[in-house]
């Protein structure tokens, strides 16, 4: 296994280089050989960004805005992946529909001062999501107090 960047060599079984940090390579001889895309993104990960559990740090209106958010935490050493946004009945082969991306915990403040430095989110706090129950009740309570003035109107009449 070699080092992409500094070029030593390592046993088998090592993944990083202790050096750069950099995923190492397989090559022959020195040479480096061709690397698949899938290689040369996961080149790119700093180490230090993929420990704990993933966590949700932007949201996107479709496929193509989170997969240029991806891209550009990527270029910084942060790990991302898209998952599309709980709530929306959107086919999965479409790309339209919002999207969440997510970063490995340990990432989640350098992909937000990030993503607040490229102004792709605000640093305001997500907006408070009604549960689905309260909000069942709310409508109830509407529906029956629009039924009593009603009632009172013909009554009235």
């Amino acid at each position: 296994m070699n080092c992409p960047a500094c070029g030593n060599t390592y046993a088998e079984d090592e993944r990083f280089c202790p050096e750069c940090k950099l995923p190492l390579v397989q090559g022959e001889g020195g040479e480096l050989e061709s690397v698949s895309e899938r290689h040369e993104r996961a080149r790119k990960v700093k180490p230090q960004f993929t420990e704990g559990p993933p966590v949700r740090v932007a949201g996107a209106r479709n496929q193509a805005e989170a997969e240029f958010i991806q891209g550009l935490l990527l270029e910084e050493g942060i790990p991302s992946m898209l998952r599309r946004t709980a709530g929306f009945d959107v086919p999965d082969f479409l790309a339209a529909g919002p999207r969440d991306v997510m970063v490995p915990e340990a990432a989640r403040s350098a992909a937000r001062e990030l993503l607040l430095q490229g102004e792709l989110i605000s640093d305001e706090p997500d907006a408070r999501v009604v549960a689905p129950g309260r909000l069942l009740i709310g409508l109830l309570i509407a529906l029956v107090i629009g039924a009593v003035l009603v009632w009172l109107l013909t009554r009235a009449s």
